[in-house]
This record gives C-alpha cells, sequence and structure tokens, in this order.
C-alpha cells in the first residue's frame, strides 16, 4: 500500500500545532514524524507525549524522532533516526522499538541503513524545496536506484507534491513524506485526496 507520512515543523504551521496534528491523523494519513529539530530532548519529550495521545486516539501510527532515549521512555514503538545516530544505537536501545527508519542521502546510505536493521528508509531530496534551498535535488533516477537494490521500503522526501506523486509511485517508493504541505493546508483531507486522485492510489491509510 502506498503511504503519505506527514513529517512535522512546527514553524510552518500558521495555526494551533496540535490542533493541526488532530486533522493530520483523521485525514487518512499513513503516519505522523514528529521531526521538530529545535527543541531540547526535555522539550521534545513533552511535546511527543501530547502528539502520540492524538495519534492514539485516531489509529495513527506516530514515529518519533532523534531522541531514542526519551522516545523508549514514553513507551513508543517507532523511531526514526538521522543515520550517524542510528551507527551509534546499542542493539539494546534498538530492540524497545518495533520499527526503526533512518534518513538517507545515497544509495551506500540506505544499503547500510538496511544493514543495521531499518524497517525502512527515506531517501532525499528528490525534488527543488525551499527546506534546502540552493542545494540541487538528488532525482527520481536515484529514488529508482535505491528503490531497486534495497528490500526495505523506501519513503521520498523533499518538493513532494500532487503534481509529482504518480513519478515517485512508478520510481518504486513505498510512500512519500510531505512536510510543508501537511503543515500549512487547513484540510488535510482534501489535500490526501488531490494526492490519491493524481498518483491514481487507491488508498491512502495507515
Amino acid at each position: 500500500m502506498f503511504k503519505i507520512l506527514c513529517v512535522t515543523n512546527r514553524a510552518l504551521c500558521g495555526g494551533d500545532f496540535l490542533e493541526q496534528i488532530g486533522k493530520i491523523a483523521q485525514s487518512g494519513a499513513g503516519g505522523i514524524i514528529l521531526r521538530e529539530k529545535d527543541l531540547s530532548e526535555g522539550e521534545y519529550r513533552s511535546l511527543a507525549g501530547k502528539v502520540m495521545e492524538i495519534c492514539g486516539q485516531h489509529g495513527t501510527p506516530c514515529i518519533l524522532h532523534s531522541f531514542a532515549g526519551g522516545a523508549a521512555s514514553l513507551g513508543a514503538s517507532a523511531i526514526h533516526l538521522p543515520l550517524p545516530r542510528l551507527r551509534e544505537l546499542a542493539p539494546a536501545q534498538r530492540a524497545a522499538f518495533r520499527t526503526v527508519g533512518a534518513s538517507c542521502h545515497s544509495l551506500a546510505d540506505a544499503e547500510e541503513a538496511e544493514k543495521l536493521g531499518c524497517a525502512y528508509v527515506t531517501l532525499g531530496h528528490i525534488f527543488p524545496t525551499d527546506c534546502k534551498k540552493g542545494l540541487p535535488p538528488r532525482g527520481l533516477e536515484l529514488l529508482r536506484e535505491v528503490c531497486a537494490a534495497v528490500s526495505v521500503p523506501v519513503f521520498a522526501i523533499g518538493g513532494i507534491s500532487a503534481e509529482n506523486i504518480a513519478a515517485v509511485k512508478e520510481a518504486g517508493a513505498a510512500g512519500a513524506c510531505v512536510m510543508s504541505g501537511f503543515m500549512r493546508c487547513a484540510d488535510p483531507a482534501a489535500y490526501l485526496r488531490e494526492f490519491r486522485k493524481a498518483g491514481d492510489i487507491d488508498e491512502i491509510q495507515p
């Protein structure tokens, strides 16, 4: 099943962040990755508890980010890590999570993440994006290469929109990650319907 995941960024949210999380959790998104890199571990843990509660109410997977220790203390089942942090994760820490994912930027990254036990990887940035201004996108050809080379699901990230989601699907990706669109849209369910129609996606759900 092709999934669209939300990656959060409070700075892009025009209204109440937790209210927006609630809308996204009800929308049919495949999951929410709580990526708030400006927060201290304590601040992140406090926010994560609230987001996990909201996601739990709607049956939407919640994937915590970066702070493995804090995520484990909250009883989180999933963690997403930058590859350098994944390398440092002890086997006992990894065992605390049912799902571990990693951010990758090359074929070598993805192959390493798979060997380290990741259940999925994100790959980007695939298209031009304001989040990576001035940096050339890695493009669909790399996405095709990585999808063909690893056995774990690959989620494209960076500049993903309804206009290019069909190309992402055709490249072999298991889904895509969207940040600004989810953070800014007034109606996440309607926003997801645009992806479903454009990508000829039968279902988008957890």
